[in-house]
């Protein structure tokens, strides 16, 4: 949505462990990933001594053989400075333990990303998944698909390599200096907690991790842990935001996707995305109160499998908790075992 009024200055990514220049002094690095998204962009930022890297990839071996040839290749005889790590998901922090193990650097993250990236390493492998179940079947979703939502274990610990027991935080508002550039760190929620992006006046640059990307819109989800969280309302606040804060004309370096142009307009295709969804939410609210489970081909109208049904719940839900908080629906009084909707 929005990728008509985009420009894109590169038409094709580098290839898998290979670097282009987007900047001077700044790479563009891009590794696999085993899912249907199927790569991740990490941007390396020439510092004092080497080369700053933006994200990690996924704590895996493919990764890893990656970064080995990165180093023996394009990086041959230069060394990391640090790691600064944009929010908690696998593919962005899995091998900062590895990588700063390996080189002995500092890990930078925001406060909420490290710790719960701490706090998902030292939990228990089911995860309290009996709430869980709950939590779940009070949202009308099958069985099968809870099933396979809860069978995933302790999936986190196998997709990363832990963090550093020691960091240095990522705070919104601050300057850091990487190198000859001075960024501006901001942060939004939504996608994660405090997902940090990286902001540079002087060369119109803007490290947007997964807040804004071209092609796609990030998940948007609530999940059993937090299941009040308004997390929509957080990310379309994050939006709003930059829009105030950052020029329409930088070059966004997104974690997901190609490099481009039009940051306004993408983030306002963006809200106008979820306002679509909501709408729609709305309209099949008022003809019948739905449960979040029940809205999910409402706003997901192709044939899903019990995987994609799983994720499509939490963003489902987090369209529901966004309208609640605003009174755009309202809890049926009727309901019992299962909640549901109607439209206020």
């Amino acid at each position: 949505m929005g990728a008509h009024v985009l420009n894109f200055p590169w038409t094709e990514p580098p290839a898998f462990g290979e670097t282009v220049e987007v900047a001077p002094g700044l790479l563009w690095l891009r590794l696999p990933l085993p899912y249907r998204l199927d790569h991740v962009n990490i941007y390396l930022i020439e510092d004092e001594g080497g080369w700053a890297a933006v994200d990690t990839g996924l704590g895996d071996a493919t990764s890893k053989a990656m970064w080995d040839m990165l180093l023996a290749g394009p990086l041959a005889g230069q060394k990391l400075t640090r790691l600064i790590i944009t929010h908690f998901h696998p593919d962005h922090v899995g091998l900062a333990g590895w990588l700063a193990g390996r080189f002995q650097i500092p890990v930078h993250m925001p406060r909420s990303e490290y710790l719960f990236s701490v706090a998902l390493h030292y939990a228990p492998g089911d995860r309290g998944s009996e709430l869980y179940r709950l939590f779940y079947q009070q949202h009308g979703l099958a069985t099968e698909v809870i099933d396979q939502v809860l069978s995933n274990g302790h999936e986190y610990l196998r997709r990363t390599t832990g963090v550093p027991s020691v960091y240095r935080r990522l705070e919104h508002g601050r300057e850091m200096r990487v190198g000859k550039r001075v960024f501006q760190v901001l942060t939004g929620g939504g996608h994660a907690m405090e997902q940090a992006m990286l902001y540079c006046a002087q060369d119109r640059l803007f490290l947007a991790a997964d807040q804004v990307i071209a092609r796609i819109s990030p998940n948007i989800g609530v999940y059993a842990m937090e299941p009040e969280a308004d997390s929509l309302g957080a990310y379309l606040r994050s939006l709003r935001s930059l829009i105030e804060v950052v020029p329409a004309d930088v070059l966004v370096l997104p974690g997901h996707g190609l490099p481009f142009g039009g940051l306004h307009a993408r983030a306002e295709a963006l809200i106008g995305h979820h306002a679509e969804r909501c709408l729609r939410i709305r309209d099949a609210c008022r003809a019948t109160p739905q449960s979040a489970a029940e809205l999910i081909p409402v706003v997901f109208p192709r044939e899903l499998d019990a995987h994609q049904t799983g994720f499509a719940f939490v963003e489902v839900l987090a369209h529901v908790n966004y309208m609640l908080a605003r009174q755009e629906l309202r809890p049926f009084p009727g309901s019992a075992a299962i909640q549901r909707y109607f439209s206020a």
